[in-house]
């Protein structure tokens, strides 16, 4: 009989699987993707996911370095690496590699096994977690016996991948995937084509509860021991309904213009992908370590690429094997070899969860510049940035995570200017770092640049988060006519902040407080005026009317989350009043602009200070230093205040103004 790993029904209710009373389960509590740096010793790194009490498996692949994709799983137990780059049998380092696990991540430990190490100083590294959870993954083990047998598995729903591994002698990876089906397979640390050979699954497809393997095949030889990662389909099982898909195993061919659209439903985050009818890569790609969407070229989009099948170091060069496409809010687009079959695993985007705390999805700090490079910290992984030098006449710097570099760069990033109608520049290494989104807390500022990190000039930074309800950024191309674009907000947008990439051109923002019908533009202060640049938002799309054909643009999106945001208006007094954002600490963000006439972008923030005393303020809408000395905005526990002494374009008698709050 196999060796299994099996779940009572009390444990299946604990995973949210069978039992209508249990919590909702969303993608950020069953994977993750983690980077770090190692430190030649040994560090616990924190991504929240409980393997101590779930069971999971890490990954890891150094990235700087040519090492091997180290895989260590809780069934097999810490220090008990297979590579999915090599056919070599399971070690046994026992203290070392991935050490240990716990309720929210696992430690590493320097091994000083060169190729096989996880942790050594100065070497960066990925990791990727994956909890088991039914109807997204699973692990078992189990002892060939030469024979067809039944291996039993809790994954709730019918495998749509399968990786097998003989862990007790030398024998290549084998692949079942839904989409090649059970005639045949793949070699995980090789690059070959589908191999067609009855053996392998016994010409037998899996079901909710158990995988076949063939007798003679080179995974079920008698007395050798296997372990098997399964990977469920659009199962759902997730979300506050428990019904949304998580992850997908399915498969696409490449057009004559080597491109093709995959339809998910939602922003993957994680994809794996492989030729099945030609030599090819398992090409490893995510979205923390830089996946981008520079616009519908296809080919001028880049990613930071890793190979499940090698152990080559990172590729961000730009060239032809990194440009595969980019992320897209209901699915992906790849860019790959003519007339070619592809597989895939693909992993939704996360968080799922609407966020209860502004700490958790917008972080703000006010810093002294270093003149070298540094990371600014928000607390929490970062989707955008905005910052302005508070002492010197420059603009307001904006970038997202999404939008990648101005030319084909995997490592860099563009940016552009609130105040300025500029198209986006590349961000050269004094303004941001190659690679800026590549920590797990903040943003990477360059050396010497006055927009970002000058010796000695002071700076405030605001790092936003992508989360339902809150905050969403979306790349798109203009058709030239009336357009709708996917977002992955989760519910209608109340204000959209968005700017031509490509070409000089007016910012544009939407408020829900003005209706369709009417445009404000943030580089300047102009009143609101009627226009025709917007449809109606919904939960899933926003409407924009005749954006430059073929021109590339990005869209930042807000709504209203019960105690973490608030988008709303207001009607002036020329008296002290208390805007109510339903808050329970106060705001730690405000943006007002006026409406019905001329008023600056003001914004004030928490870092810099808002009291009864001094409230500096900023201008998105323009070059100038920081105020100070005034008293326009206090904090109040529910929101903000506007005092009597505010100008009208803060606080005129019977003036309107729109506002985004953060708590």
């Amino acid at each position: 009989m196999p060796t299994l790993l099996t779940q009572g029904a009390a444990s299946a209710r604990a995973y949210g699987f069978g039992a209508s009373s249990a919590p909702p389960v969303y993608i950020e509590d069953v994977f993750s993707t983690y980077l770090y740096t190692g430190n030649g010793s040994t560090q616990t790194i924190t991504n929240g996911i409980d393997l101590s009490g779930k069971g999971g498996l890490v990954w890891v692949k150094a990235r700087n370095i040519a090492t091997g994709n180290s895989l260590v799983d809780t069934v097999r137990g810490a220090g008990k690496p297979i590579y999915s780059n090599s056919a070599t049998t399971q070690q046994n380092y026992s203290g070392f590699s991935v050490s240990s696990f716990n309720s929210t991540g696992f430690a590493v430990t320097d091994n000083a096994f060169g190729d096989y190490s996880v942790n050594d100083s100065s070497r960066t590294y990925a990791s990727w977690t994956f909890r088991k959870q039914p109807k997204f993954f699973d692990i078992v083990t189990y002892t060939g016996n030469g024979t067809t047998q039944n291996i039993s598995h809790n994954l709730g729903s019918a495998p749509g991948c399968i990786f097998v591994k003989a862990t007790s002698s030398g024998t290549n990876w084998c692949v079942y995937h839904r989409s090649v089906g059970n005639t045949g397979g793949l070699i995980l640390n090789g690059t070959n084509a589908t191999i067609t050979d009855s053996g392998f699954w016994n010409n037998t497809s899996p079901t909710s509860t158990q995988f076949t393997v063939g007798s003679g095949s080179a995974i079920n030889v008698n007395s050798v021991t296997y372990v098997a990662y399964l990977f469920a389909h659009n199962a759902g099982g997730f979300g506050a309904t428990g019904t949304d898909n998580v992850i997908s195993c399915g498969s696409f061919d490449t057009d004559a213009f080597n491109t093709a659209t995959i339809d998910l439903s939602w922003e993957p985050q994680w994809v794996l992908v492989k030729s099945t009818v030609s030599v090819g890569a398992w090409n490893l790609i995510d979205n923390t370590r830089g996946w981008v969407n520079r616009g519908a070229d296809n080919s001028s989009n880049t990613c930071q690429l890793l190979k499940a099948n090698s152990s080559q170091v990172e590729d961000g060069s730009g060239s032809g094997s990194t440009r595969l496409g980019r992320p897209l809010a209901t699915g992906f687009s790849f860019f790959g070899e003519q007339s070619n079959n592809y597989i895939y695993i693909a992993i939704r985007r996360g968080p799922m969860k609407t966020p209860t705390t502004g700490t958790s999805v917008f972080g703000l700090s006010a810093r002294t510049g270093t003149g070298a490079n540094a990371t600014v910290t928000g607390g929490q992984l970062a989707d955008a940035i905005l910052v302005k030098n508070r002492g010197s006449v420059v603009g307001s710097l904006i970038a997202a995570r999404l939008t990648g570099s101005v030319t084909v760069d995997a490592t860099a990033t563009g940016y552009m200017v609130t105040s300025a109608t500029a198209a986006e520049a590349e961000a050269g290494s004094t303004i941001l770092q190659a690679l800026p989104w590549d920590v797990m807390n903040g943003v990477k500022v360059g050396t010497t640049s006055t927009i970002t990190n000058a010796s000695a000039n002071t700076f405030i930074n605001y790092l936003f988060r992508r989360a339902p309800g809150f905050f969403d950024v979306v790349c798109y191309t203009g058709t030239g006519t009336t357009a709708s674009y996917n977002h992955n907000l989760g519910v209608t947008p109340e204000l959209i902040i968005k700017k031509c990439r490509s070409t000089t051109s007016d910012w544009a923002v939407y408020s829900a407080a003005l209706g369709s019908g009417y445009n404000l533009r943030l580089q300047l202060d102009n009143a609101a005026a009627v226009s025709g640049v917007w449809g109606t938002p919904t939960s899933t799309t926003f409407t924009t009317n005749n954006d430059a054909n073929t021109q590339t643009f990005v869209a930042y999106l807000f709504a209203t989350v019960a105690g973490v945001s608030k988008v709303g208006s207001y009607t002036g007094t020329a008296a002290l009043q208390t805007i109510n954002c339903g808050f329970t600490g106060g705001a730690r963000f405000v943006l007002i602009k006026r409406t019905d006439s001329t008023g600056d972008w003001y914004v004030w923030d928490s870092a810099r200070g808002i009291s009864s005393i001094n409230d500096p303020y900023l201008l998105l809408n323009s070059t100038a230093a920081e105020v100070t000395g005034t008293n326009y905005v206090d904090t109040t526990s529910t929101g903000f205040q506007v005092t009597a002494a505010a100008p009208a374009g803060i606080n005129a008698n019977g003036g309107t103004y729109i506002f985004l709050a953060i708590a």
